[in-house]
């Protein structure tokens, strides 16, 4: 269960990221910053908002299992939502830029951390961990994916823009999230 639970979550977290604001954001960032930085900031807000969502996840698991699935299923379908009602947030870093790999850590820390909250991926990850009751790989593969496509953005920066159509690869994480409500919505009600 520990395998298919990160291997699960790593495959549903990273294409809900690629068109997400957290690759813009990354993608500024590193055109601001040296990349290294920018990397080792965002891994770190990651982190933590991996672990805050596992823990929200966790939490549900408390609760009796056919009310569980009733909130995994909405978890999904608001992931669903904010995905397919076709947001495309272009967020301007306004950070100056500073000379130390401290700051530009920091930085870099503070706009993901803040690029997170309510995100589709943290919805993801809480549904997922409750799902699965497997916090740990839960998070691993939640962690990885997101420090994958930061990683993306860091070394493919603009090229990622040109190349690959984001508005595609969101609405397809937006009916991939759809799909999992309604897998979740059947098992709860066969029961």
């Amino acid at each position: 269960m520990f395998l298919t639970a990160l291997i699960t979550t790593f495959f549903v977290i990273l294409p809900v990221e690629l068109p997400d604001k957290t690759l813009v954001a990354t993608l500024v960032l590193s055109t601001r910053y040296r990349p290294a930085p920018v990397l080792v900031g965002v891994s770190a807000a990651f982190f933590v908002q991996c672990a805050i969502a596992v823990t929200a996840g966790r939490l549900l698991t408390l609760l009796p299992h056919r009310l569980v699935l009733a909130v995994v299923a909405v978890l999904f379908a608001a992931g669903a939502v904010i995905l397919l009602r076709g947001h495309h947030e272009e967020d301007e870093v306004t950070a100056r830029p500073e000379r130390g790999p401290v700051r530009m850590a920091l930085a870099s820390f503070g706009v993901l951390f803040a690029a997170e909250w309510g995100d589709a991926s943290q919805l993801a990850t809480a549904a997922l961990t409750a799902r699965y009751g497997e916090p740990v790989p839960v998070f691993l593969g939640s962690w990885l994916a997101l420090v994958g496509v930061a990683t993306l953005a860091v070394l493919l920066g603009k090229q990622i823009r040109r190349r690959v159509p984001l508005p595609l690869i969101q609405r397809a994480a937006g009916v991939l999230f759809a799909l999992l409500a309604v897998i979740v919505v059947v098992e709860f009600v066969r029961g």
